[in-house]
């Protein structure tokens, strides 16, 4: 299939201005296909030859302005239009198409509890060829309007209200003009939640299997999405642009969420069938917050070219986060920022793979879906928050409801941005966009702390890199009444870097800690006696984003060799404990767990960390034992699980179906503790299957597929693998199970042998079945925890001469990348 190049987009748009897709589609044709009819009226600016795009498994029949196309000239995805004269033109196609199950184009799942089946739409980027023909690129916005027919029983959803027309057939509302992969369409027998706000109808979808977990968590949703909605609306002078509000949560679905217009569709995880902490809601909400966002940034107003999807995504992320502080009961959302999202961008900055925010580059939509990244969503959403820092926020809103007025249903570019921007302020907002946008890299501050001869000190920041940066500098000091397990702040100092003179302290705090309140994007260290103020007192800092602040650089010195592995966990098992904030906890463990015990450390090493991980979780769950934050224990017996290394507590809370004092092991605990038996060697295939009857559902198919493949056993390894590699059969979230349960770091010796023969077998899974199962191959089927030279060697020989396609050798290169770090660590 051939990709789309930035230079044929340009010449194409030159070209065509389209005005409307008239669709039908037809979902009753059976389980493996689905016919799509389309009409597309365009029109030619001059005379030309040109191209449409679409992925069929029988294209029937295509006419230009009447006259019969030959579906033989169909080279791969695109359809020649020859000698199109300059003027109105009419293109009709009518195809068979096939459906996905790997979460691309139109997606056809069958919910394993009730036999129910569902579709869904998932057309990003490129896949909208999959579902119907289109001048496929987002610059050629067009109106879409679209008839379905569905089974009866089932209910048809789209960007726009849709009607019943009675014998299976819908009709869609005809959409604003909107970009080809922003259209949408969601059919089954959905279980409907409805309501209205400020006149706009909103309803929450999700499969009836889940109902009973949907409905008592409709009201939150609801509240969380009107609150967000309410806020917008203060924000932006542009109103809500669509004519309702659906959000569907949908199975086997690869992102999170996906923003299309009028209907924002979930992984339908955020349909919780068992306990969560508030953490978890929290993370719910901000993806509500964040898809929201997007219907002004990204729907009303969408890139011209894929090189600014940054735009998109670091807007949304931005914003997403700041309203849910703002509107909503979720207060404290930038700590979660910045102790998971934050560390996401940081790690992807420092590899081979980095690439501005603002890419120049971006020559195809392969090279383009590789920046789905933690340096377009977390570093730009970081950059804009540095933005607002240096520029407030007040001229912020006014530069993007600029934008918005100015290029309302259209599209635009980072110069159009940053001229918007420019328009409502004084301040060089070009040269920022230079420093920030176009660079790539991590910027690192130290502090330079010199004292004076009057007992007073003053600071000076060393800078690492090339990026002005407005941080806050907190001063903080020790309190003698508890000996040091607190720290108070004495001050929060504004400070810019580069600084034209050091900056005066007064005397000098215990602890110094630059970027205080997380409001720059850059990696902090310590002087030596802030250091050993935070291995004192960390857990006694006022404020959990400071603490977060102080987390990330302690993670970020372990990466960089300049911390020990094992002073890290130190510094958990003294401070965890203490803890309040529960993203701060989730975070801190899984680095713990899955860097620090799982690759950082030898094998040898690995049974002591273990040891104290266990030990620390021990302590969380005693002091939860009240029951007065369950989230908080919910972390913990999480993680006690996931550490254990021996069988017996965690089989016997199993067995009771509770642990001694709660909760009660509801189907993600069940499947969790199972699953850390098959990797110890303490359960089997009866057991697996025992809970598979127990619970039939999707999710307990993977938990079943995860466990099977954990199995400490030769024979469930070479199933585990055929099933991966050499069948087609599994979805993608069925693969991705079966990926995460095959390699475990007790098991390195029985799985040595798979280790060279990932390279081979990822490479041709990946050119069979496309960039979705690319990623999961490369995410997850990776061998993470063979963590030797050979493995290294292995996987730089496979990039070298296998070429495997752009999605995976972006994973493969980030992944050696990583596996090369974790060498340099244990190496010391």
């Amino acid at each position: 299939m051939s990709v789309l190049t930035r230079d044929e987009a340009q010449t194409r748009a030159k070209l065509l201005d389209v005005h409307r897709y008239t669709i039908d589609l037809d979902l009753t044709t059976g389980d493996e296909t689905f016919d799509s009819r389309t009409v597309i009226r365009f029109t030619a600016g001059t005379d030309a030859d040109t191209f449409v795009e679409l992925k069929p498994a029988e294209l029937r029949s295509a006419t230009l302005d009447g006259h019969p196309l030959d579906p033989g000239t169909l080279d791969g995805n695109r359809l020649p239009l020859k000698n199109l004269t300059a003027g109105e033109h009419e293109l009709r196609v009518e195809a068979s198409m096939r459906y996905s199950r790997t979460g691309e184009g139109m997606h056809r799942f069958t919910d394993p509890t009730d036999g129910e089946t569902y579709v869904y739409t998932q057309l990003f980027m490129e896949d909208v060829q999959r579902v119907f023909a289109a001048f496929d690129q987002p610059d050629l916005k067009a109106v879409f309007e679209l008839t379905v027919k569905a089974p009866e029983a089932w209910t048809v959803l789209a960007n726009g209200i849709t009607e019943h027309l009675g014998e299976g057939r819908w009709q869609a509302a005809p959409t604003p003009l909107i970009s080809t992969y922003l259209v949408a369409v969601a059919a089954g027998p959905w279980h409907s939640v409805r309501t209205e706000h400020r006149g706009l109808p909103f309803g929450l979808h999700c499969r009836r299997s889940l109902a009973p977990y949907l409905d008592p968590d409709a009201d939150e949703l609801f509240e969380i999405t009107k609150q967000c909605y309410d806020r917008y609306h203060e924000k932006f002078e542009e109103p809500y642009p669509f004519d309702s509000y659906d959000q569907a949560f949908v199975p086997e679905f690869n992102a999170g969420a996906m923003e299309n217009p009028g209907l924002v569709t979930f992984r339908d995880e955020f349909v919780y069938r068992s306990a969560v902490t508030d953490a978890e809601r929290q993370t719910r909400a901000m993806v509500v917050a964040h898809e929201m966002a997007h219907m002004w940034f990204g729907d009303l107003v969408t890139l011209r070219w894929w090189d600014d999807i940054w735009l998109n995504e670091s807007f949304a992320e931005y914003m997403g986060y700041q309203t849910l502080t703002e509107a909503t009961r979720f207060a404290d959302t930038w700590t979660d920022f910045g102790v998971v999202r934050k560390g996401w961008g940081y790690d992807a900055d420092q590899r081979p793979s980095t690439h501005p925010v603002a890419p120049e580059n971006v020559d195809d939509t392969a090279s383009a879906l590789l920046n789905f990244d933690g340096i377009s969503y977390a570093k730009g959403a970081s950059a804009l928050r540095q933005l607002v820092a240096w520029l407030g926020e007040k001229d912020f809103l006014a530069g993007i409801n600029t934008h918005f007025a100015r290029h309302r249903f259209g599209n635009a570019t980072l110069a159009d941005f940053i001229d918007s921007l420019a328009s409502a302020t004084d301040r060089d907002v070009h040269a920022w966009a230079d420093a920030w946008l176009r660079t790539t890299g991590v910027d690192t501050l130290r502090p330079v702390v010199t004292p004076g001869e009057d007992g007073t000190c003053t600071l000076r920041v060393e800078r690492d890199g090339s990026r002005p940066h407005r941080i806050a500098v907190g001063l903080y000091d020790q309190d003698v009444a508890d000996e040091g397990r607190h720290l108070t702040l004495r001050a929060r100092l504004d400070l810019d870097v580069p600084q034209s003179e050091p900056h005066p302290l007064g005397k000098r705090p215990t602890l110094l800690l630059l970027n205080d309140g997380d409001l720059t994007y850059a990696k902090v260290r310590f002087d030596d006696e802030s250091f050993e103020a935070v291995r004192a007192g960390l857990s006694g800092l006022p404020e959990p984003l400071t603490r977060a602040v102080v987390w990330n650089a302690l993670r970020d010195a372990v990466r960089d060799g300049e911390l020990p592995p094992t002073a890290y966990l130190d510094t958990a098992r003294a401070h965890l404990p203490h803890e309040t904030d529960l993203a701060l906890v989730q975070g801190v463990l899984a680095f713990a767990t899955a860097q620090i015990a799982g690759r950082y450390l030898t094998p040898d090493e690995r049974p002591a960390a273990l040891a104290t991980l266990t030990s620390l979780c021990r302590d969380l769950i005693r002091r939860t034992e009240d029951g007065d934050n369950p989230g908080l224990r919910l972390i913990a017996v999480r993680h006690f699980i996931d550490v254990a290394a021996q069988p017996d507590t965690i089989a016997a809370w199993l067995a009771d179906g509770t642990v001694p004092g709660g909760p009660e092991l509801d189907p993600e605990l069940r499947w969790r503790v199972l699953g850390r038996l098959a990797v110890l060697g303490a359960t089997d295939e009866t057991a697996i299957a025992a809970e598979l009857d127990r619970d039939p559902s999707a999710t307990g198919q993977e938990g079943a597929a995860r466990c099977r493949a954990a199995l400490p056993d030769a024979d469930a390894k070479a199933r585990a693998w055929e099933a991966m590699f050499a069948t087609d059969d599994l979805s993608n979230y069925l693969f991705t199970a079966t990926a995460t349960g095959f390699w475990q770091p007790e098991q390195t010796e029985l799985v040595r042998q798979y280790v060279p023969r990932y390279y081979e077998d990822a490479v041709a899974v990946a050119a069979r079945r496309g960039p979705a199962i690319a990623e999961a191959a490369g995410r997850w089927a990776f061998p993470v925890y063979a963590v030797d030279t050979e493995a290294l060697r292995l996987g730089e020989a496979c990039l070298t001469d296998a070429d495997p396609i752009p999605a995976l050798r972006r994973k493969l290169v980030d992944q050696l990348d990583d596996l090369a770090r974790a060498l340099r660590v244990r190496e010391g």
